[in-house]
């Protein structure tokens, strides 16, 4: 069983803002660094990704897999989980948790549990996760405040 990562960033918007951006999936290759495409491939009646397919490219590692998402109602959790084993994972599971802060900030939560298809040890895959999800906060955060 893999385990999970958390980290936390404070955003400068409230959050239906940072959900917005969250759940815009078609946007993410004009600011997600390694997301090279994305196609969702199903939609929930409400008009929210059920599932979406990714095509990432980060330098060293590539892959391409389906996450289905899942929504709270206020969409004060955004989850997803892996559909299929693909060359690099054999299970994803993560979850951004927004909550509302009283100055009209949001605090987001980034979990993530990565089970590599690949032999990794252990304190290089905590390193991967942390640069990983540093990384996908900041841009979160950056798109975020400049839109």
């Amino acid at each position: 069983m893999a385990d999970t990562s958390t980290q936390s960033i404070i955003i400068a918007a409230p959050p239906d803002r940072v959900a917005a951006v969250i759940a815009d999936f078609p946007r993410y290759p004009e600011w997600v660094a390694a997301v090279k495409s994305i196609e969702v491939v199903e939609e929930y009646e409400d008009g929210y990704a059920s599932q979406v397919h990714f095509v990432l490219d980060s330098g060293p590692v590539s892959d391409e897999y389906t996450l289905q998402y899942e929504y709270a109602e206020d969409l004060s959790r955004i989850q997803w989980s892996l559909v299929a084993p693909s060359k690099v994972q054999k299970q994803q599971d993560g979850s951004y948790d927004i909550t509302g802060n009283p100055d009209g900030t949001s605090t987001v939560t980034y979990s993530l549990s990565v089970e590599l298809a690949i032999g990794m040890l252990g304190m290089f895959k905590r390193k991967a996760e942390k640069m990983i999800m540093e990384a996908a906060l900041k841009e979160l955060k950056r798109r975020v405040e400049g839109s």
